[in-house]
């Protein structure tokens, strides 16, 4: 196995390993660590076949040890994904919709959401890496839906780690909610006027700023990050393309994949796994009403728009944490300028295009309508008896779109959470309520807590919203007041 090297999207001249990107969450200048398109493993198609043999966790292993052998050693690492994926928690579902078309449910871990499969992966990682070394940290998320819960949960509890979420207020369903400010002991919920792109900039400028780290925790390093922006959430997402491979390949067949999009977090892990070898012919990204993505293939131009709020809430996001990413591995750049204060002073600026021809090749994307989530979600219904959920039913309509509403390619569609989440969303295009699932329904009889930054964010020209100095001190004095005392 040859030797990986982490950059920084917006430092080539920063090098580092996994455990050190790891730790470190957010890159130098801001921006994200990456590895080199021509540095990806490969697996041959004999190996990829052969994963038909194995569990997720032995699927897990194949596709993750080349890129983490430097650093966990084999048998550790093979404990860490067998507690990570035990199939009596996480299990995988894949179930034929029509024709060759399949749904593959992400949804049955312990949060009922894709994210279970990174976060588990993330919190054990970080736990091993923090034992080891004798150290602690703070992880930081900003969550549009499903990520905070899935994070939180797997982090509940941890002996070397504490978690601060940002979610927006209002902006995620009460059960959503519930899965971050229930837990409490060592999960902090922080509830922010704004929307997502809001907290993901509280996130980043918290992940930047050392000098406020060193002076509460006596370490600029102290504070991490778990969010797409965190290798250590990325790496994971490269695992199941692979193992929906294995249950449905056809001897070697490729396969077209689509997967809904927010952070892109998903999108981009699945974009690695074809570098790797992985026979796929399109990956199919698509998006709800924000629509910065599709534009940008259309145009080679990235116009960041206010966020546009939409039934799949999981994917109301106008600048893309991994769009970074992607651009970076087809060789262009991009980062949000940043005044001397780490403020951001515009997003999305890219001075370095991307090779759009080879990206409108390999990727496919639309933007879905409002609308046409509960139309999608009525067809699925129609036609299998499947009753999918908002986030999902970008998938199936993105797909059905692609393929002209001939389902005879061998295809499957990434369905990201559970139905019982979104029960009004399901009750308005189907007249069904599908039942909570058994894990949310305990949540509703707990008691919440909450910590509210009640500051009011900047509104650009444009009408979007920004992140303002008030309401970033606001967060600090809240961090400072929670751990001045006891640092964990």
């Amino acid at each position: 196995m040859g030797r990986i090297t982490y950059y920084s999207t917006n430092n080539k001249n920063e090098k580092t390993n996994f455990r050190q990107a790891f730790m470190n969450g957010l890159a130098s200048n801001y921006g994200l660590y990456m590895f080199r398109r021509d540095s990806v493993p490969k697996l041959d198609m004999d190996a990829i076949l052969a994963m038909k043999e194995l569990n997720y966790a032995g699927i897990a292993y194949k596709v993750l040890a080349p890129f983490l052998h430097e650093d966990i050693n084999a048998g550790d690492l093979k404990k860490i994904l067998n507690s990570a994926y035990d199939e009596k928690l996480i299990p995988v579902a894949i179930q034929n919709v029509t024709g060759k078309t399949y749904i593959t449910w992400l949804s049955k871990g312990p949060t009922y959401s894709f994210k279970d499969f990174a976060a588990r992966f993330l919190g054990r990682t970080l736990e091993y890496f923090l034992k080891d070394e004798g150290q602690k940290r703070i992880v930081i998320v900003a969550t549009s839906g499903d990520t905070g819960g899935a994070v939180a949960a797997a982090l509940h509890g941890l002996k070397q780690v504490s978690n601060i979420i940002l979610y927006p207020q209002g902006n995620i369903s009460a059960q959503q909610r519930r899965q971050l400010t229930t837990l409490k002991g060592n999960i902090y919920a922080f509830e922010v006027n704004g929307d997502f792109d809001v907290c993901q900039a509280i996130a980043k400028r918290l992940l930047g700023d050392r000098d406020f780290a060193e002076k509460l925790f006596n370490d600029p390093n102290y504070l991490t990050s778990a969010n797409s922006i965190s290798l250590g959430r990325l790496l994971p997402q490269v695992v199941y393309p692979f193992y929906i491979y294995s249950r449905i390949a056809e001897n070697g067949k490729p396969i077209i994949l689509s997967i809904p999009s927010g952070n892109f977090g998903d999108m981009m892990g699945t974009v690695i796994a074809r570098e790797m070898g992985l026979p796929v012919t399109r990956i199919l990204c698509g998006v709800n009403e924000n629509a910065e993505f599709p534009d940008f293939l259309k145009t080679g131009k990235f116009n960041k728009k206010p966020t546009i709020q939409s039934p799949s809430s999981a994917m109301n996001v106008s600048n893309p944490s991994n769009f970074a990413r992607l651009v970076d591995f087809y060789g262009g750049h991009i980062y949000d300028q940043r005044d001397k204060t780490g403020r951001v002073t515009q997003e999305g600026v890219m001075d370095v295009v991307p090779d759009l021809e080879s990206m409108r090749q390999d990727l496919y994307s639309i933007s879905v309508k409002n609308a046409d989530h509960y139309r999608a979600i009525k067809e699925v219904y129609e036609r299998s008896g499947i009753v999918i959920e908002p986030h999902g039913a970008v998938g199936w309509r993105t797909l059905d779109t692609y393929l002209q509403g001939k389902h005879d390619r061998l295809a499957v569609i990434y369905e990201t959470a559970e139905p019982g989440k979104f029960s009004e969303d399901i009750k308005k295009a189907i007249g069904l309520v599908p039942d909570f699932p058994a894990g949310i329904k305990a949540q509703t009889r707990l008691k919440e807590r909450i910590f509210s930054v009640t500051e009011a964010p900047d509104i650009n020209r444009d009408g979007s919203l920004i992140l303002a100095d008030k309401q970033y001190e606001q967060v600090k004095r809240i961090i400072t007041e929670i751990f001045k005392d006891n640092p964990m």
